[in-house]
Protein backbone atom coordinates (compact mmCIF):
# COMPACT_ATOMS: atom_id res chain seq x y z
CA UNK A 1 0.00 0.00 0.00
CA UNK A 2 2.76 2.41 0.87
CA UNK A 3 4.60 1.68 -2.39
CA UNK A 4 1.44 2.42 -4.37
CA UNK A 5 1.08 5.67 -2.48
CA UNK A 6 4.62 6.75 -3.42
CA UNK A 7 4.07 5.83 -7.08
CA UNK A 8 0.85 7.84 -7.23
CA UNK A 9 2.55 10.85 -5.67
CA UNK A 10 5.43 10.66 -8.16
CA UNK A 11 3.05 10.41 -11.13
CA UNK A 12 1.18 13.50 -10.00
CA UNK A 13 4.47 15.46 -10.05
CA UNK A 14 4.37 16.96 -6.56
CA UNK A 15 7.73 17.94 -5.07
CA UNK A 16 8.21 17.34 -1.37
CA UNK A 17 10.03 19.22 1.41
CA UNK A 18 11.93 17.25 4.08
CA UNK A 19 10.45 17.60 7.55
CA UNK A 20 11.94 14.64 9.34
CA UNK A 21 14.12 11.77 8.13
CA UNK A 22 14.73 11.40 4.36
CA UNK A 23 12.17 9.36 2.42
CA UNK A 24 12.08 7.94 -1.12
CA UNK A 25 12.39 10.42 -3.98
CA UNK A 26 9.09 12.10 -4.92
CA UNK A 27 7.49 12.17 -1.45
CA UNK A 28 8.26 12.93 2.18
CA UNK A 29 6.08 11.58 4.95
CA UNK A 30 4.92 12.76 8.34
CA UNK A 31 4.21 9.99 10.86
CA UNK A 32 1.01 10.42 12.82
CA UNK A 33 0.90 8.48 16.12
CA UNK A 34 -2.26 7.93 18.08
CA UNK A 35 -3.14 11.24 19.67
CA UNK A 36 -0.03 13.12 18.47
CA UNK A 37 2.22 13.84 15.49
CA UNK A 38 5.96 13.45 15.18
CA UNK A 39 6.42 17.15 14.22
CA UNK A 40 4.57 20.11 12.75
CA UNK A 41 3.70 19.74 9.11
CA UNK A 42 5.54 22.28 6.93
CA UNK A 43 4.41 22.37 3.33
CA UNK A 44 6.08 24.53 0.64
CA UNK A 45 3.69 26.57 -1.43
CA UNK A 46 2.52 24.73 -4.58
CA UNK A 47 4.08 21.48 -3.35
CA UNK A 48 2.77 18.40 -1.54
CA UNK A 49 3.69 16.39 1.55
CA UNK A 50 2.55 12.79 2.18
CA UNK A 51 1.07 12.08 5.62
CA UNK A 52 0.87 8.53 7.04
CA UNK A 53 -1.10 7.40 10.08
CA UNK A 54 -0.43 4.35 12.27
CA UNK A 55 -4.15 3.83 12.68
CA UNK A 56 -6.76 3.95 9.93
CA UNK A 57 -8.89 7.06 9.64
CA UNK A 58 -12.33 7.45 8.13
CA UNK A 59 -12.68 11.21 7.86
CA UNK A 60 -10.35 14.18 7.10
CA UNK A 61 -10.98 17.90 7.36
CA UNK A 62 -8.91 21.04 6.87
CA UNK A 63 -9.74 24.22 8.77
CA UNK A 64 -8.90 26.64 5.94
CA UNK A 65 -9.04 25.06 2.46
CA UNK A 66 -7.70 28.30 0.99
CA UNK A 67 -4.32 27.68 2.63
CA UNK A 68 -3.94 23.92 1.97
CA UNK A 69 -5.79 21.19 0.11
CA UNK A 70 -5.98 17.52 1.13
CA UNK A 71 -6.61 14.27 -0.71
CA UNK A 72 -6.72 10.64 0.57
CA UNK A 73 -4.64 7.92 -1.02
CA UNK A 74 -5.71 5.11 1.36
CA UNK A 75 -7.26 4.70 4.81
CA UNK A 76 -3.83 5.41 6.33
CA UNK A 77 -2.21 7.76 3.76
CA UNK A 78 -3.01 11.21 2.41
CA UNK A 79 -1.15 14.11 0.84
CA UNK A 80 -1.40 17.79 1.67
CA UNK A 81 -0.92 20.44 -1.05
CA UNK A 82 0.21 23.93 -0.02
CA UNK A 83 -1.68 26.71 -1.77
CA UNK A 84 -0.88 30.06 -0.11
CA UNK A 85 1.38 30.94 2.85
CA UNK A 86 -0.35 30.64 6.20
CA UNK A 87 -1.27 28.30 9.07
CA UNK A 88 -4.22 25.95 9.39
CA UNK A 89 -5.25 22.69 11.13
CA UNK A 90 -5.71 19.20 9.68
CA UNK A 91 -8.10 16.93 11.66
CA UNK A 92 -8.12 13.10 11.48
CA UNK A 93 -11.12 11.08 12.79
CA UNK A 94 -11.32 7.30 13.39
CA UNK A 95 -14.01 4.77 12.48
CA UNK A 96 -15.91 5.34 15.69
CA UNK A 97 -15.91 9.10 15.12
CA UNK A 98 -13.26 9.73 17.74
CA UNK A 99 -10.49 12.23 17.21
CA UNK A 100 -7.18 10.68 16.23
CA UNK A 101 -5.16 13.92 16.17
CA UNK A 102 -4.96 17.52 15.00
CA UNK A 103 -2.02 18.31 12.73
CA UNK A 104 -0.72 21.87 12.48
CA UNK A 105 -0.14 22.67 8.82
CA UNK A 106 2.15 25.58 7.97
CA UNK A 107 2.40 26.59 4.32
CA UNK A 108 5.58 28.58 3.65
CA UNK A 109 7.05 30.24 0.54
CA UNK A 110 9.13 28.00 -1.66
CA UNK A 111 12.58 29.06 -0.43
CA UNK A 112 14.35 26.26 -2.28
CA UNK A 113 13.72 27.90 -5.63
CA UNK A 114 14.39 31.32 -4.13
CA UNK A 115 17.79 30.19 -2.81
CA UNK A 116 18.70 28.83 -6.23
CA UNK A 117 17.77 32.10 -7.94
CA UNK A 118 19.66 34.05 -5.29
CA UNK A 119 22.85 32.08 -5.94
CA UNK A 120 22.49 32.68 -9.67
CA UNK A 121 21.86 36.42 -9.45
CA UNK A 122 24.19 37.24 -6.52
CA UNK A 123 27.01 34.69 -6.56
CA UNK A 124 29.45 34.87 -3.69
CA UNK A 125 27.16 36.77 -1.33
CA UNK A 126 26.78 35.26 2.16
CA UNK A 127 22.99 35.53 2.45
CA UNK A 128 21.01 33.17 4.69
CA UNK A 129 17.34 32.50 3.90
CA UNK A 130 14.78 31.36 6.46
CA UNK A 131 11.02 31.26 6.69
CA UNK A 132 9.07 32.87 9.52
CA UNK A 133 5.32 32.43 9.71
CA UNK A 134 4.24 33.22 6.14
CA UNK A 135 7.25 35.34 5.19
CA UNK A 136 10.95 35.19 4.35
CA UNK A 137 13.78 36.31 6.62
CA UNK A 138 17.08 37.36 5.02
CA UNK A 139 20.24 37.64 7.10
CA UNK A 140 23.98 37.71 6.54
CA UNK A 141 26.44 40.19 5.04
CA UNK A 142 26.35 41.67 1.55
CA UNK A 143 29.09 43.61 -0.15
CA UNK A 144 27.09 46.68 -1.21
CA UNK A 145 23.79 48.47 -0.89
CA UNK A 146 22.90 47.75 -4.50
CA UNK A 147 23.17 44.00 -3.94
CA UNK A 148 21.12 44.26 -0.79
CA UNK A 149 18.36 45.97 -2.79
CA UNK A 150 18.52 43.24 -5.45
CA UNK A 151 18.13 40.51 -2.83
CA UNK A 152 15.14 42.28 -1.27
CA UNK A 153 13.52 42.82 -4.66
CA UNK A 154 13.90 39.13 -5.52
CA UNK A 155 12.51 38.06 -2.13
CA UNK A 156 9.45 40.25 -2.65
CA UNK A 157 8.68 38.25 -5.78
CA UNK A 158 8.24 35.14 -3.64
CA UNK A 159 6.70 36.75 -0.54
CA UNK A 160 5.24 40.16 -1.40
CA UNK A 161 5.32 42.53 1.58
CA UNK A 162 6.39 39.68 3.86
CA UNK A 163 10.18 40.01 3.74
CA UNK A 164 12.20 40.75 6.89
CA UNK A 165 15.62 42.25 6.22
CA UNK A 166 18.30 41.41 8.76
CA UNK A 167 21.20 41.80 6.33
CA UNK A 168 24.09 44.17 6.92
CA UNK A 169 26.32 45.86 4.37
CA UNK A 170 29.99 45.03 4.70
CA UNK A 171 33.07 46.53 3.07
CA UNK A 172 34.14 50.15 3.11
CA UNK A 173 31.19 52.48 3.63
CA UNK A 174 33.00 55.75 4.40
CA UNK A 175 33.68 58.25 1.66
CA UNK A 176 36.16 61.10 1.65
CA UNK A 177 35.36 63.82 -0.85
CA UNK A 178 38.17 65.99 -2.15
CA UNK A 179 36.93 69.20 -3.77
CA UNK A 180 39.11 71.73 -5.58
CA UNK A 181 37.87 75.26 -6.19
CA UNK A 182 39.93 77.28 -8.66
CA UNK A 183 39.01 80.78 -9.78
CA UNK A 184 40.93 83.33 -11.81
CA UNK A 185 39.72 86.92 -12.23
CA UNK A 186 41.31 89.58 -14.40
CA UNK A 187 40.28 93.18 -14.92
CA UNK A 188 41.56 95.80 -17.37
CA UNK A 189 40.47 99.45 -17.36
CA UNK A 190 41.61 102.22 -19.70
CA UNK A 191 40.65 105.89 -19.84
CA UNK A 192 41.57 108.70 -22.21
CA UNK A 193 40.33 112.27 -21.69
CA UNK A 194 41.22 115.73 -22.93
CA UNK A 195 40.33 119.35 -22.25
CA UNK A 196 41.07 122.90 -23.40
CA UNK A 197 41.04 126.07 -21.30
CA UNK A 198 41.63 129.70 -22.14
CA UNK A 199 42.37 132.37 -19.53
CA UNK A 200 42.23 136.05 -20.42
CA UNK A 201 42.10 139.33 -18.54
CA UNK A 202 38.37 139.48 -18.89
CA UNK A 203 37.67 135.92 -17.73
CA UNK A 204 38.23 132.23 -18.44
CA UNK A 205 36.70 129.80 -20.90
CA UNK A 206 36.99 126.01 -20.56
CA UNK A 207 36.05 123.16 -22.87
CA UNK A 208 36.03 119.54 -21.76
CA UNK A 209 34.50 117.54 -18.92
CA UNK A 210 36.60 118.96 -16.07
CA UNK A 211 35.78 121.59 -13.49
CA UNK A 212 36.85 125.19 -14.03
CA UNK A 213 38.38 127.00 -11.05
CA UNK A 214 38.92 130.68 -11.86
CA UNK A 215 42.26 132.16 -10.88
CA UNK A 216 44.23 128.86 -11.01
CA UNK A 217 46.46 127.43 -13.68
CA UNK A 218 47.23 123.89 -14.75
CA UNK A 219 50.27 122.63 -12.91
CA UNK A 220 49.84 124.58 -9.70
CA UNK A 221 49.59 122.39 -6.57
CA UNK A 222 46.04 121.24 -5.91
CA UNK A 223 44.76 122.53 -9.21
CA UNK A 224 41.51 121.01 -10.45
CA UNK A 225 41.22 122.99 -13.66
CA UNK A 226 40.06 120.46 -16.25
CA UNK A 227 41.11 117.68 -13.88
CA UNK A 228 38.97 115.02 -15.53
CA UNK A 229 39.71 112.26 -13.01
CA UNK A 230 40.77 112.92 -9.44
CA UNK A 231 42.38 109.46 -9.35
CA UNK A 232 44.30 109.95 -12.57
CA UNK A 233 47.93 108.93 -12.55
CA UNK A 234 48.90 110.12 -16.03
CA UNK A 235 48.35 113.72 -17.16
CA UNK A 236 49.97 115.97 -19.75
CA UNK A 237 49.48 119.76 -19.60
CA UNK A 238 50.58 122.28 -22.26
CA UNK A 239 50.18 126.05 -21.99
CA UNK A 240 50.60 128.77 -24.63
CA UNK A 241 50.43 132.55 -23.98
CA UNK A 242 49.48 134.86 -26.81
CA UNK A 243 49.42 138.49 -25.75
CA UNK A 244 47.05 138.79 -22.82
CA UNK A 245 45.46 135.36 -23.41
CA UNK A 246 46.63 131.99 -22.11
CA UNK A 247 45.65 128.71 -23.76
CA UNK A 248 46.12 125.43 -21.86
CA UNK A 249 45.60 121.84 -23.02
CA UNK A 250 45.24 118.85 -20.67
CA UNK A 251 45.59 115.24 -21.85
CA UNK A 252 44.84 112.49 -19.33
CA UNK A 253 45.40 108.76 -19.77
CA UNK A 254 44.79 106.03 -17.18
CA UNK A 255 45.26 102.27 -17.40
CA UNK A 256 44.77 99.80 -14.56
CA UNK A 257 45.20 96.03 -14.51
CA UNK A 258 44.49 93.47 -11.84
CA UNK A 259 44.40 89.71 -11.39
CA UNK A 260 42.99 87.60 -8.58
CA UNK A 261 43.63 83.91 -7.93
CA UNK A 262 41.38 81.98 -5.56
CA UNK A 263 42.09 78.35 -4.64
CA UNK A 264 40.54 76.13 -1.97
CA UNK A 265 40.80 72.36 -1.45
CA UNK A 266 38.44 71.19 1.31
CA UNK A 267 38.40 67.49 2.22
CA UNK A 268 35.38 66.01 3.99
CA UNK A 269 34.44 62.48 5.07
CA UNK A 270 30.98 60.99 5.64
CA UNK A 271 29.33 57.63 6.11
CA UNK A 272 27.40 56.23 3.17
CA UNK A 273 23.92 57.74 3.16
CA UNK A 274 24.75 60.46 5.70
CA UNK A 275 25.09 64.19 4.96
CA UNK A 276 28.24 66.16 5.73
CA UNK A 277 28.75 69.94 5.61
CA UNK A 278 31.84 72.15 5.50
CA UNK A 279 32.37 75.93 5.75
CA UNK A 280 35.68 77.75 5.51
CA UNK A 281 35.06 81.46 5.79
CA UNK A 282 32.96 83.34 8.29
CA UNK A 283 29.71 85.11 8.99
CA UNK A 284 28.90 88.77 8.53
CA UNK A 285 26.05 90.64 10.27
CA UNK A 286 23.39 91.82 7.84
CA UNK A 287 20.67 94.27 8.98
CA UNK A 288 17.11 93.26 8.20
CA UNK A 289 14.06 95.56 8.66
CA UNK A 290 11.06 94.25 10.60
CA UNK A 291 7.35 95.03 10.24
CA UNK A 292 7.37 97.27 13.33
CA UNK A 293 10.18 99.42 11.93
CA UNK A 294 12.90 97.85 14.07
CA UNK A 295 16.16 96.57 12.61
CA UNK A 296 17.28 93.02 13.39
CA UNK A 297 20.65 91.45 12.68
CA UNK A 298 21.04 88.24 10.72
CA UNK A 299 24.35 86.51 10.17
CA UNK A 300 25.14 85.59 6.60
CA UNK A 301 27.84 82.93 6.02
CA UNK A 302 30.40 83.44 3.30
CA UNK A 303 33.47 81.63 2.06
CA UNK A 304 33.84 78.08 0.74
CA UNK A 305 30.76 75.97 1.53
CA UNK A 306 30.35 72.28 0.83
CA UNK A 307 27.47 69.92 1.49
CA UNK A 308 27.30 66.37 0.15
CA UNK A 309 25.65 62.99 0.73
CA UNK A 310 27.58 59.93 -0.53
CA UNK A 311 26.08 56.53 -1.25
CA UNK A 312 28.26 53.50 -1.94
CA UNK A 313 26.18 51.85 -4.64
CA UNK A 314 28.15 48.76 -5.62
CA UNK A 315 31.73 47.79 -4.86
CA UNK A 316 33.67 51.00 -5.61
CA UNK A 317 30.86 52.93 -7.35
CA UNK A 318 29.89 56.05 -5.39
CA UNK A 319 26.78 58.17 -5.90
CA UNK A 320 27.19 61.79 -4.78
CA UNK A 321 24.54 64.42 -4.13
CA UNK A 322 26.60 67.58 -3.89
CA UNK A 323 26.12 71.29 -3.26
CA UNK A 324 29.24 73.48 -3.44
CA UNK A 325 29.55 77.25 -3.39
CA UNK A 326 32.10 80.06 -3.16
CA UNK A 327 30.93 83.43 -1.84
CA UNK A 328 32.63 86.69 -0.93
CA UNK A 329 31.69 90.19 0.14
CA UNK A 330 31.20 92.65 -2.72
CA UNK A 331 32.01 96.16 -1.45
CA UNK A 332 30.95 97.74 -4.76
CA UNK A 333 27.30 96.80 -4.29
CA UNK A 334 24.89 97.48 -1.44
CA UNK A 335 21.16 97.57 -0.76
CA UNK A 336 19.50 100.36 1.28
CA UNK A 337 17.78 99.17 4.45
CA UNK A 338 16.90 102.50 6.06
CA UNK A 339 17.84 106.19 5.74
CA UNK A 340 21.24 105.73 7.35
CA UNK A 341 21.79 102.02 6.89
CA UNK A 342 22.59 99.75 3.96
CA UNK A 343 23.19 96.01 3.60
CA UNK A 344 26.35 94.55 2.10
CA UNK A 345 26.10 92.61 -1.14
CA UNK A 346 27.68 89.23 -1.82
CA UNK A 347 29.19 87.57 -4.85
CA UNK A 348 28.23 83.89 -4.92
CA UNK A 349 29.01 81.02 -7.29
CA UNK A 350 27.09 77.85 -6.48
CA UNK A 351 26.45 74.45 -8.02
CA UNK A 352 24.14 71.62 -7.01
CA UNK A 353 24.23 68.27 -8.78
CA UNK A 354 24.21 64.48 -8.45
CA UNK A 355 26.95 62.42 -10.08
CA UNK A 356 28.15 58.83 -9.97
CA UNK A 357 31.74 57.73 -10.28
CA UNK A 358 34.25 55.17 -9.08
CA UNK A 359 36.75 55.45 -6.26
CA UNK A 360 39.52 57.88 -7.22
CA UNK A 361 37.86 59.19 -10.39
CA UNK A 362 37.29 62.92 -10.85
CA UNK A 363 34.60 65.11 -12.35
CA UNK A 364 34.71 68.80 -13.21
CA UNK A 365 31.15 69.33 -12.01
CA UNK A 366 31.02 73.07 -12.67
CA UNK A 367 32.74 75.61 -14.88
CA UNK A 368 32.15 79.32 -15.36
CA UNK A 369 33.58 81.54 -18.08
CA UNK A 370 32.46 85.14 -17.68
CA UNK A 371 33.62 88.03 -19.86
CA UNK A 372 32.13 91.48 -19.14
CA UNK A 373 32.96 94.34 -21.51
CA UNK A 374 31.94 97.98 -21.29
CA UNK A 375 33.07 101.13 -23.08
CA UNK A 376 31.82 104.71 -22.83
CA UNK A 377 32.55 107.63 -25.09
CA UNK A 378 31.44 111.14 -24.04
CA UNK A 379 32.29 114.29 -26.03
CA UNK A 380 31.48 117.90 -26.69
CA UNK A 381 28.94 117.99 -29.53
CA UNK A 382 30.43 118.60 -32.98
CA UNK A 383 33.86 119.46 -31.62
CA UNK A 384 34.49 115.85 -30.60
CA UNK A 385 33.99 114.73 -34.21
CA UNK A 386 36.90 116.81 -35.52
CA UNK A 387 39.73 114.50 -36.64
CA UNK A 388 42.79 114.45 -34.33
CA UNK A 389 41.85 117.64 -32.47
CA UNK A 390 38.54 116.07 -31.51
CA UNK A 391 40.40 113.96 -28.91
CA UNK A 392 40.72 117.16 -26.82
CA UNK A 393 36.98 117.28 -26.51
CA UNK A 394 36.29 113.57 -25.82
CA UNK A 395 36.42 111.30 -22.81
CA UNK A 396 36.74 107.55 -23.49
CA UNK A 397 36.38 104.83 -20.87
CA UNK A 398 37.14 101.14 -21.56
CA UNK A 399 36.63 98.37 -18.98
CA UNK A 400 36.81 94.57 -19.26
CA UNK A 401 36.43 91.94 -16.54
CA UNK A 402 37.13 88.25 -17.12
CA UNK A 403 36.49 85.42 -14.66
CA UNK A 404 36.95 81.66 -14.84
CA UNK A 405 35.80 79.17 -12.17
CA UNK A 406 36.24 75.37 -12.07
CA UNK A 407 35.06 72.95 -9.38
CA UNK A 408 36.54 69.43 -9.44
CA UNK A 409 35.43 66.62 -7.11
CA UNK A 410 37.20 63.32 -6.36
CA UNK A 411 35.69 60.72 -4.00
CA UNK A 412 37.73 58.06 -2.16
CA UNK A 413 36.66 55.04 -0.14
CA UNK A 414 38.53 55.29 3.16
CA UNK A 415 38.96 53.42 6.42
CA UNK A 416 40.23 54.68 9.79
CA UNK A 417 43.92 54.55 10.62
CA UNK A 418 45.95 54.51 13.82
CA UNK A 419 46.18 57.81 15.65
CA UNK A 420 50.00 57.63 15.88
CA UNK A 421 50.23 57.92 12.11
CA UNK A 422 48.29 61.16 11.91
CA UNK A 423 50.09 64.43 11.26
CA UNK A 424 48.91 67.90 12.23
CA UNK A 425 50.15 71.28 11.01
CA UNK A 426 51.09 72.14 14.60
CA UNK A 427 53.46 69.15 14.71
CA UNK A 428 55.89 71.02 12.47
CA UNK A 429 56.39 73.97 14.81
CA UNK A 430 57.55 74.12 18.42
CA UNK A 431 57.44 77.21 20.62
CA UNK A 432 60.98 78.66 20.89
CA UNK A 433 62.80 78.98 24.15
CA UNK A 434 63.90 82.39 25.44
CA UNK A 435 67.49 81.78 24.30
CA UNK A 436 66.31 80.81 20.81
CA UNK A 437 64.04 83.84 20.58
CA UNK A 438 66.24 86.60 22.04
CA UNK A 439 69.77 85.36 21.29
CA UNK A 440 69.26 83.57 17.98
CA UNK A 441 66.17 85.42 16.74
CA UNK A 442 64.23 82.22 16.07
CA UNK A 443 60.46 82.48 16.03
CA UNK A 444 60.08 78.68 16.04
CA UNK A 445 61.99 76.05 17.98
CA UNK A 446 63.83 73.05 16.64
CA UNK A 447 61.82 70.26 15.17
CA UNK A 448 60.88 67.28 17.26
CA UNK A 449 62.97 64.12 17.18
CA UNK A 450 61.94 60.48 17.15
CA UNK A 451 58.70 59.12 15.68
CA UNK A 452 56.84 62.39 16.24
CA UNK A 453 59.57 64.24 14.40
CA UNK A 454 59.33 61.88 11.43
CA UNK A 455 55.64 62.58 11.23
CA UNK A 456 56.26 66.31 11.61
CA UNK A 457 58.72 66.33 8.72
CA UNK A 458 56.02 65.18 6.31
CA UNK A 459 54.84 67.80 3.89
CA UNK A 460 51.28 68.87 3.20
CA UNK A 461 50.97 66.75 0.06
CA UNK A 462 50.54 63.48 1.96
CA UNK A 463 47.41 61.70 3.15
CA UNK A 464 46.02 62.81 6.49
CA UNK A 465 43.77 60.73 8.67
CA UNK A 466 42.57 58.17 6.14
CA UNK A 467 43.63 55.01 4.38
CA UNK A 468 42.73 55.16 0.71
CA UNK A 469 42.07 51.89 -1.07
Amino acid sequence: MKMNTFIKAAVMGFAVTVTTAPAPVGAETLRVMRGSVSSALKVPMNRAVVVESDVPFTELSIANPGIADISTLSDRTMYVLGKVPGRTTLTLLGGDGRLITNVEVQVTPDVAEFKERLRQILPGEQIEVRTANDGIVLSGTVSSTARLDRALDLANRYAPDRVSNLMVVGGTQQVMLKVRFAEMSRSVSKQLSGGLISNATGGSVGLGSGALVPGTTIGSPGSTVLNLNSQASGQLALGVTVGGAEFSILMEALESKGIVRTLAEPNLIALSGQEATFLAGGEIPVPSPQDNGAISIEYKPFGVELKFTPRVVDSDIINLSLTASVSSIDPTQSAPVSDNLSATAFRRRETSTTVEMRDGESFAIAGLLQDDFRDLNSQVPWLGDIPVLGALFRSTNYQRNQSELVIIVTPHLVTPTRGEALALPTDRIRIPTENELFLNGRVAGKRLSGAAGEVARQDFSGSYGYVME
